[in-house]
């Protein structure tokens, strides 16, 4: 039965602690140090504002079963590879909780960046009995088929990191994320600190065909034109989210473009990649070359620490408590927005030595 609903905004608050976790980036990238972690240290927390509106998903209206998650077989449908730190603190999270609540059985897959393989992962999550479903997208669109399996079964499906471009409380419960505009728009306003408003910016893109790299630059895009007209954007080339990729189109723009004076990373691996490049060039990052990126890692909190970096966006990858939780109100009859966003810190030169220990 189709149900015309507004979207509405559950606002979270991030609580930051001690964690173990480390290294670089959203997406595909490059190596790690431990970064998983007790991934339960830095857990979302959901709170309800008062101008939270418009209607929301339960139980009764997505037509699921009713489910004790303790008796449970849930699936968890990774996008990309486990060899960066936003992966692997995504996963560790999720299994964490699902082992702290008691869940009967989790399953999980890894896309390896492969929609095909996404969509073939869940449906054989399906096969094998999954009751209920926690998915993080590897693109807006192109999951359909798996939706509609899950769908055939009566079988929920919450999204998180990235959204769907599918109907909520049909196709799946929720999205659990970032408001990643919002990211873009806090990253453009640390770049006009930091530089003045003036200067020559590079913007590393990310993975093209989902709403994170559109969004990052929608909002950075639109706030520089808004609120620095002396800040050029001259290049905005993709590096993928990958820390290699992004010291590759660095080092091009460094050929092409050798005035740039700021890039502006959509993740940390690509920020760090392009810190390389400078070095290499006989550029000094952090000075010469200022350099704002998205994410939050341990290994880009460090680089502020030591002068080569400028600012960083946090986006939040430990979604397992704040996911479970999620389910635990859904099943027990609460309404779910239909997006569940949830506020990221910032890292700056003033507060990063003291904030390294709270990056993943």
């Amino acid at each position: 039965m189709m149900i015309q609903r507004r979207s509405r905004t559950l606002a979270v608050a991030c609580v930051l602690a001690a964690t173990t976790l480390a290294a670089a980036g959203c997406a595909k990238s490059e190596t790690s140090n431990n970064a998983g972690g007790d991934s339960s240290q830095a857990a979302q927390e959901a709170k309800t504002p008062e101008t939270s509106s418009g209607s929301g998903c339960t139980l009764e209206t997505y037509g699921a079963p009713k489910l004790d998650l303790k008796n449970a077989v849930v699936g968890f449908s990774q996008s990309e590879k486990e060899a960066n730190p936003f992966r692997i603190a995504e996963t560790q999270s999720i299994k964490d909780e699902a082992k702290k609540i008691g869940v009967k059985k989790l399953l999980t897959t890894n896309a390896q960046s492969q929609l095909s393989k996404q969509i073939s992962d869940i449906q054989d999550m399906l096969s094998q009995g999954a009751q209920f479903l926690i998915v993080a997208p590897l693109n807006s669109d192109g999951l359909e088929p798996a939706l509609k399996a899950a769908a055939a079964k009566k079988v929920p499906v919450l999204t998180i990191d990235r959204k769907v471009n599918s109907t909520a409380c049909k196709d799946y419960v929720a999205f659990l994320g970032s408001d990643f505009v919002e990211q873009g728009k806090r990253a453009a306003d640390a770049m006009i600190k930091v530089t003045g408003g003036k200067g020559k910016v590079a913007i590393l893109l990310g993975a093209s065909g989902n709403n994170v790299t559109t969004d990052r630059t929608k909002g950075f895009v639109d706030q520089v034109k808004a609120e620095a007209p002396g800040l050029e954007i001259v290049a905005q080339q993709t590096g993928e989210f990958a820390r290699d990729k992004g010291q590759q189109v660095m080092e091009q723009l460094i050929q092409s473009k050798p005035d740039i004076t700021a890039v502006y990373a959509e993740n940390d691996e690509m920020g760090l990649g392009a810190v390389t490049a400078l070095k290499a060039a006989g550029k000094k990052p952090g000075e010469d070359v200022k350099i704002v990126s998205v994410d939050g890692t341990r290994n880009a909190v460090q680089a502020l620490v030591n002068g080569e970096y400028n600012a960083v966006i946090e986006s939040n990858p430990r979604f397992g408590p704040l996911a479970f939780a999620t389910a635990q109100k859904f099943y027990a009859g609460e309404e779910i927005p239909e997006n569940v966003i949830i506020t990221d810190r910032e890292y700056d030169e003033a507060n990063a030595k003291e904030s390294l220990n709270g990056a993943y």
